[in-house]
């Protein structure tokens, strides 16, 4: 009578396990994230769009509200600063751009990445640098306000 009830406790503890254990399939998004997702993702494009604005047009000022305090850039010549961007900005004449496969990755509420190639037609301290490249930049909220924090730039090959 002992050896039945161990085994019987033993087979309804392990049952017990296998079931808690098994995962529940994750709950289908509720339209309204979809749709919060969906704003914040079209947010990051036009933040992508306004920044690449304020550069092109050489708006100092308006460029540095988006970049965080601790911003980077990265591209072929190296790791820059917000002040060397700035001045990069200052040497570059863009004169047309284009967005194609743009793509925002929600990691968090507060933190997305967004990943894209940019055509352009530019000059930078009177070389052509005009062609298609491929593009990320890393933005954070902060304070209801969100700021890129790196950006990468290479061009294709």
């Amino acid at each position: 009578m002992k050896r039945p009830f161990i085994l019987c406790c033993f087979s309804l503890f392990t049952a017990a396990s296998i079931g808690f254990a098994q995962e529940s399939p994750s709950p289908s998004p509720t339209p309204f994230k979809t749709i919060r997702s969906a704003t914040k993702e079209a947010l990051i494009v036009k933040l992508e769009k306004s920044v690449t604005d304020a550069f092109k047009n050489k708006q100092v000022k308006s460029f540095r509200e988006y970049l965080a305090p601790e911003f980077s850039a990265i591209d072929a010549e190296g790791v820059k600063d917000a002040d060397a961007e700035v001045a990069d900005m200052q040497k570059t004449d863009l004169s047309n751009y284009s967005f194609a496969d743009m793509k925002v990755a929600l990691l968090s509420a507060k933190l997305a990445v967004a990943t894209y190639k940019v055509t352009t037609q530019s000059t930078s301290s009177g070389r052509d640098t005009s062609g298609t490249y491929y593009a990320a930049t890393v933005w954070s909220k902060r304070g209801g306000k969100w700021l890129a924090v790196l950006h990468t730039f290479v061009k294709t090959q």
